[in-house]
């Protein structure tokens, strides 16, 4: 898998490797999309290192966790590669007031949407798995073997959906406050509803909690890891990380929910437990 037509918006040394951003034509997504890489000190010398995929949350870019998260110290340490994807399509020329759509600008949900006029662009789930994962590890020389995903709110529903829905990709998986159970939050009804459609049934397929339950074995048999602030706002109404918990008991799963007092949804939270999600 190629790009076409990848241009390096700005590059900035970082702990001995470089942090870059890029745009790029999407054929998945028909549209320009942008995205951040950090390359360790360890790939400039032409290593072959793993990749660390980042899914980030509502109202997120591209630049949110790469600006905010101070992940690269570890990641330059570790050897790690890490991408930090855009969240959603940009300038698709849908009006969302129009359609009675409040979430805004970037609000992909890391699936690919079924009901018009969505489904011209909002196709994340085919973008990341198909399109972008394949193009960077290709472009940059990275370990196709080694890559792993984690995410925040939003983006860690994401993590937890496409790493269930696609078995074999990721090495690893973890995420900070996720979105456990959208077919039982009013976040995940919205969102459904707009790309998915009324038809309930069609949802189950992206929820974490329904998708481990069904599962027959231990998917990560080394474990999963989630941190989730006990101070988050969003947690009774929207996050639901016991219905996760409960999922992974039934199905074999190993899990580490660690409930952190005193912390809440944002960067905060993120950077203060970053490094034990990069190890």
């Amino acid at each position: 898998m190629a790009f076409d037509r990848l241009e390096l918006v700005s590059e900035h040394g970082s702990f001995g490797g470089v942090q870059r951003f890029y745009k790029h034509a999407s054929s998945e997504i028909g549209l320009p999309m942008r995205f951040a890489l950090y390359l360790p000190p360890q790939a400039l010398a032409g290593q072959q290192v793993p990749l660390l995929t980042f899914l980030a949350g509502l109202t997120c870019t591209e630049e949110t966790f790469t600006m905010k998260a101070g992940a690269q110290r570890l990641a330059s340490q570790l050897g790690l590669a890490l991408l930090m994807p855009d969240t959603s399509p940009r300038n698709t020329g849908v009006d969302s007031e129009d359609h009675h759509w409040d979430f805004g600008a970037g609000a992909g949900f890391y699936l690919d949407a079924t009901q018009a006029p969505w489904s011209g662009h909002w196709c994340m789930e085919s973008y990341l798995l198909k399109e972008l994962l394949p193009a960077v590890t290709n472009e940059f020389k990275l370990d196709d073997q080694r890559q792993s995903l984690f995410g925040h709110s939003m983006g860690g529903h994401g993590a937890l959906t496409l790493a269930l829905r696609h078995p074999g990709v990721f090495q690893s998986l973890s995420a900070f406050a996720p979105i456990c159970a959208p077919t039982q939050c009013p976040w995940g009804h919205k969102a459904f509803t707009g790309y998915l459609g009324q038809d309930e049934s069609t949802w189950a397929a992206h929820d974490a909690s329904l998708l481990m339950t069904a599962q027959t074995s231990a998917p990560y048999p080394g474990g999963i890891l989630i941190d989730q602030g006990l101070a988050d706002k969003f947690l009774a109404e929207q996050l639901y990380p016991e219905a996760f918990e409960a999922a992974c008991a039934k199905a074999g799963q190993p899990l580490t929910l660690r409930r952190q007092p005193g912390y809440d949804h944002g960067y905060y939270f993120i950077s203060s437990f970053i490094d034990d999600h990069l190890r």
